[in-house]
């Protein structure tokens, strides 16, 4: 009797252990780079968070994170297993957790861009070249933001061939673009370097006062955001899940979808369509 009680024991044991496995299992968490204020992502994601569960018959969690960061150190721990990367943020998950994929992009994000903003005291408006910022407060968005920092200070040691700290009287950070206007706006900063497609939609909801800030140089285009999963991915949730995951973004095309990010459509992405990232960011110091 006491034989059989104990393998009844172990034998639920070990039922308990393969049920908290499967629970694991089934848990499919992705987060994304803060780049606006925190109500604007909860929004948008926790409405992504339910497309995937209905796609992938998974339960799917979003799980915001405070920083740029985080979102990678998240991702690099495991705790997430899919995220909406910037460029910069998207190849330095991708160096840290090798095998990770790039797996689909905004139709835009191909060729995205970002705006340099001037508050109306600097006298300077909007030019095809690059604009005298020179002896300016300047502020970047996040530290590891690709349109908010990567991009707009290699182009700021291309054309005034100095670092930022040479080139400005004060250099910020805000955090993130929604900040940077808002710090433009009120004349903090005197110029700053923002995501485009956030400038667009700011001034769609009626957030800025053209008045006070303006756009008064746009960048050539580069690759940036991007979803990237996890390596592990298939060994977790069964061969082929990655590709699942893949075809449910192809394929998030409803209009209240997209139009949280906003982009017109989601298509293919591949960890080479960001290179041009990575020798940027080694070029001015950000990656060795």
């Amino acid at each position: 009797m006491k034989i059989l009680t104990t393998m009844i024991t172990s034998l639920t044991l070990i039922l308990s252990l393969l049920v908290s496995v499967n629970v694991i299992a089934t848990h499919f968490t992705f987060t994304a780079i803060p780049d606006e204020n925190e109500s604007q992502l909860r929004t948008r994601f926790e409405k992504v968070a339910l497309y995937l569960e209905k796609e992938l018959g998974v339960k799917v969690k979003y799980l915001p994170v405070k920083s740029y960061s985080a979102a990678v150190t998240a991702f690099r721990n495991n705790q997430v297993q899919l995220a909406w990367f910037g460029g910069l943020s998207g190849v330095q998950a991708r160096i840290l957790v090798p095998g990770s994929q790039a797996i689909a992009q905004g139709y835009e994000d191909q060729f995205f861009k970002s705006y340099f903003i001037a508050h109306h005291s600097t006298g300077l408006t909007i030019n095809e070249n690059f604009p005298d910022i020179n002896d300016k407060t300047f502020t970047f968005g996040s530290k590891g933001s690709t349109s908010g920092r990567l991009m707009p200070q290699y182009f700021i040691e291309q054309h005034l061939a100095k670092k930022p700290q040479q080139a400005f009287k004060r250099v910020g950070f805000s955090g993130d673009h929604s900040r940077t206007i808002a710090q433009v706006q009120a004349g903090a900063y005197q110029v700053g370097a923002v995501n485009y497609k956030v400038w667009q939609s700011a001034l769609s909801a009626g957030k800025i006062d053209t008045n006070k800030v303006s756009v008064i140089w746009e960048t050539p285009t580069y690759p940036d955001y991007q979803w990237t999963i996890h390596a592990n991915v298939d060994a977790e949730f069964g061969k082929g899940f990655a590709n699942k995951v893949q075809a449910a973004l192809l394929n998030m095309n409803t209009p209240e979808l997209l139009s949280s990010f906003p982009r017109s459509s989601f298509i293919n992405a591949e960890n080479k369509d960001f290179e041009p990232i990575l020798t940027v960011a080694k070029k001015i110091g950000l990656i060795d």
